[in-house]
C-alpha cells in the first residue's frame, strides 16, 4: 500500500514544484513585507481591470452608447441613484456603463500595442545582438533617433494619418496601437541585445556552434530562451503606458469617437464643461479609473523588478550581510584595542598585585 501511494506523492510534489516556478507565484513566495503589500495590492487592482474587460456585456447594465431603456431616456446629467450607480453624462449616457466599456478598449489597445513591439523588438535585438557589426551599429542609431520622439506626439499624427483625427473603434485603437509599438520597439530592443551580447558568448553555444548547428537554430533554440527573462516586467510597465497614451489621445480630441466605443480619455474631455458647473461625477469616476489601472501596473512591474534584483531583495528581507572589515567592533561601534596576538586584553584592576610566593628554601 506504501509503494502504491509513492508515485502520487513524487507526482503531487513535481506539479507543486512546477506550480512554484511561475512568475508571479514564485515572486509571491520570495516576497516579504511591504514589497509582498505592493505586489498583492498591484495584482488585485491589475486583476479586476482585465475581469472588468472580459465580462463587460456581462457587468454593463446598459450599452456605451444607450441613451434610453424600457422607462424612457435616461436624461442628462444626472447624479448617482439607484437607477444610474455613477449618474449620467451631459449626452445622457450612463457613466458606469462607459467605465466598463471603456475598460475592455483599454485592453485591446495593451494587447495590440503590447505584442506588435515585443514581437518585432525582440527579433531586431536577437539579430543585432547575435550578429552584431555595422548591422548591430545601424540598429542601435536607429532605436534611439525613434525612441526621442514623444509617444503622445507621434500618436496623435498617426492618429490624423491613419483616420483624420476621428476613428471608429479599431481605427482609433490600431492608430493608438501602432503609435505605442514604434515607441516601445526600441526598449525590447536593446534589453533583448545585451542579453544576447552576454549569451552568445557562454560555452553552450560555442558547443552548439562547433555540433554544426544553424544560426537560426541557434538564435531561437539557445539564445532567445535565455534572454527574455526580464521582458515581463518592461511589459508591465509598457501596458501602463499604453492606457495614458490611449487616454491622451481622447482627452486632446484624436480618440475613437462616442458613437464607436468607450473611452476614458473622451469621457473626460467631454466633461471638462461639467466640472466648472459642480457637476464632478462625469469627471471623477474616468479619471479614477485610469489612475487605479495605471497605479494597479505600475505596481505589478516595479515589484517584479525589484524582485528580479537579488541586492534589492536581500535588503527588504533584511538578510543582507554585514560587510567584514576585519576589525571587531564594541558595544558603541568603536574599534576595541588588541594586543600584538589579536587578543583583547581584560579590564583593568584597580587591586594592588599579589606578592610573588617565595620559594623553597629561600629566607
Amino acid at each position: 500500500m506504501a509503494r502504491a501511494s509513492h508515485p502520487a506523492t513524487e507526482t503531487e510534489v513535481h506539479h507543486r514544484s512546477r506550480w512554484s516556478r511561475v512568475p508571479i507565484v514564485s515572486h509571491l513566495r520570495v516576497s516579504v513585507g511591504l514589497q509582498r503589500g505592493m505586489l498583492i495590492g498591484g495584482l488585485v487592482l491589475t486583476a479586476i481591470f482585465l475581469l472588468t474587460a472580459l465580462f463587460a456585456p456581462l457587468l454593463s447594465p446598459h450599452g456605451f452608447s444607450q441613451l434610453r431603456d424600457e422607462s424612457g431616456a435616461f436624461g442628462a446629467q444626472q447624479p448617482p441613484s439607484s437607477e444610474h450607480w455613477l449618474g449620467t453624462t451631459q449626452g445622457g449616457l450612463d457613466v458606469l456603463s462607459r467605465l466598463i466599456w471603456g475598460s475592455r478598449t483599454a485592453l485591446y489597445v495593451i494587447v495590440v500595442a503590447v505584442i506588435a513591439s515585443l514581437f518585432i523588438g525582440v527579433a531586431l535585438g536577437l539579430i543585432s545582438g547575435y550578429f552584431g557589426g555595422w548591422l548591430d551599429r545601424v540598429m542601435i542609431v536607429i532605436a534611439d533617433a525613434v525612441y526621442s520622439f514623444p509617444s503622445l506626439l507621434l500618436a496623435i499624427v498617426l492618429a490624423i494619418v491613419i483616420s483624420g483625427g476621428q476613428s471608429s473603434m479599431w481605427g482609433g485603437i490600431f492608430a493608438a496601437a501602432l503609435s505605442i509599438s514604434v515607441i516601445f520597439i526600441p526598449q525590447y530592443l536593446r534589453v533583448t541585445r545585451a542579453e544576447v551580447v552576454r549569451i552568445k558568448s557562454e560555452a553552450f553555444v560555442e558547443s552548439a556552434r562547433v555540433m554544426g548547428a544553424s544560426n537560426f537554430r541557434i538564435m531561437t533554440k539557445h539564445v532567445l530562451r535565455n534572454s527574455t527573462r526580464t521582458l515581463p516586467l518592461i511589459l508591465t510597465l509598457n501596458a501602463s503606458e499604453s492606457i495614458l497614451t490611449l487616454a491622451g489621445l481622447g482627452f486632446l480630441g484624436f480618440g475613437i469617437e462616442q458613437t464607436e466605443a468607450a473611452e476614458w480619455g473622451y469621457d473626460l474631455n467631454k466633461a471638462i464643461s461639467d466640472v466648472t458647473s459642480g457637476i464632478w461625477w462625469t469627471s471623477v469616476f474616468p479619471g479614477a479609473a485610469i489612475v487605479l489601472v495605471v497605479l494597479g501596473l505600475t505596481l505589478v512591474g516595479e515589484s517584479l523588478n525589484d524582485l528580479a534584483d537579488p541586492r534589492l531583495r536581500k535588503r527588504v528581507a533584511g538578510a543582507e550581510p554585514v560587510e567584514d572589515l576585519g576589525e571587531d567592533l564594541g558595544v558603541d561601534g568603536q574599534q576595541e584595542p588588541t594586543t600584538g596576538q589579536g587578543s583583547t586584553p581584560s579590564q583593568e584592576s584597580t587591586d594592588p598585585p599579589d606578592p610573588p610566593t617565595p620559594r623553597e628554601g629561600t629566607p
